[in-house]
């Protein structure tokens, strides 16, 4: 531990607000305790959740924040806890100095991070860190949402929002993995090329056509098994036109704003189900982290998943103010990360 460096480079921010509040600074190394993982960060993902804690949509508990939630390295120390080094569960993992890690954790845009080992998930010889970074907190919300928010079956019909974006592709591909009909929303004719060449079967353009009148032809005008939503506040409302009788909406993002509040009795007419997760409630416990972060790396490997990298970004505050900005754009697809060190 002693080569390691007394302080850090991180991206952070003094107060909520606009993009103009993103700064990189000159912090404490992290504070690391005996159950920690140290990684040297060489990629941070870009996300969604990334905007929602830095507008206050999400509650921050003190200030300078430090942004990112998502990175791959290689790990520079690893945990001293004998009893923790011990456990099976921990052995399992076969950590490494050296070893590539994927990390799905808070302030990852930074030059070295220390995690609780849980949040550390050991990438395969065969992927490189780039695509980990760019895969780990997509990948597995689409394999944690598609089996346990709405478990996707062969013979289903899935609406997926924004289908063409970095989440929307990954969702189209498993879920045509999975043996289902895939219907899109995007906003233009590239994007919808892009997406049925990742699955989609059929795919609205929501500018130029009316989505439920397509979706309802599509179906018979019985409509879809389940809608995966990450847009929020302007396509919630006609979600419960478009779902079938007893099918399941997932809200799984805010891209237009949050879900307003709405009676349970919205769901009555067709006895709907509605799910509002987030993925780390989905990989808490070990188990659960092995089985579906050892699902994610089998599918990119054998080529299930392709993941899309859009655009690396410079680590500066005006390479994170302008990923940012593209993310929420529309304009992007694929995923955005920036690139962190060597």
């Amino acid at each position: 531990m002693s080569n390691l460096p007394a302080t850090i480079e991180a991206i952070t921010i003094p107060k909520t607000g606009d993009v103009d509040v993103i700064e990189k600074t000159t912090q404490p190394f992290p504070k690391v305790t005996p159950e920690s993982i140290v990684v040297k960060i060489e990629y941070g993902g870009v996300n969604f959740i990334d905007t929602y804690f830095r507008k206050g949509l999400y509650p921050i508990e003190s200030f300078p924040f430090l942004v990112g939630r998502e990175a791959a390295g290689t790990i520079v120390a690893l945990p001293t806890s004998q009893e923790l080094l011990n456990s099976e569960a921990y052995k399992k993992r076969n950590y490494q100095i050296g070893g590539k890690v994927a990390l799905y954790a808070p302030g990852t845009f930074a030059t070295y991070v220390a995690v609780p080992w849980t949040s550390a998930y050991p990438v395969p010889s065969g992927i490189s860190t780039l695509t980990a970074s760019a895969a780990l907190t997509q990948g597995l919300t689409t394999n944690t949402l598609m089996t346990e928010s709405y478990n996707v079956k062969k013979g289903d019909t899935i609406l997926v929002h924004t289908v063409a974006g970095g989440l929307g592709l990954l969702f189209a591909q498993y879920a045509k993995y999975r043996g289902a009909t895939v219907i899109g929303t995007t906003s233009t004719k590239e994007k919808a090329e892009l997406a049925k060449r990742h699955g989609a079967d059929h795919v609205i353009l929501y500018k130029d056509e009316d989505t439920v009148k397509r979706v309802l032809e599509i179906t018979n005008g019985k409509g879809v098994d389940a809608i995966f939503d990450g847009v929020g506040k302007d396509t919630f409302e006609s979600d419960f036109e478009m779902i079938k009788r007893k099918g399941t909406i997932v809200s799984v993002g805010n891209a237009s704003g949050a879900v307003p509040p709405f009676p349970p009795l919205k769901l009555t007419p067709k006895n709907i189900r509605i799910v509002r997760p987030t993925m780390g409630n989905y990989v808490v416990t070990p188990e659960e982290q092995e089985h579906y972060g050892n699902e994610l790396w089998d599918l990119i490997s054998k080529g299930v998943l392709k993941i899309n990298v859009f655009k690396e970004y410079e680590f500066s505050a005006e390479g994170v103010k302008q990923a940012q900005t593209d993310l929420v754009s529309g304009k992007t697809t694929g995923k955005l990360v920036i690139k962190i060190g060597n």
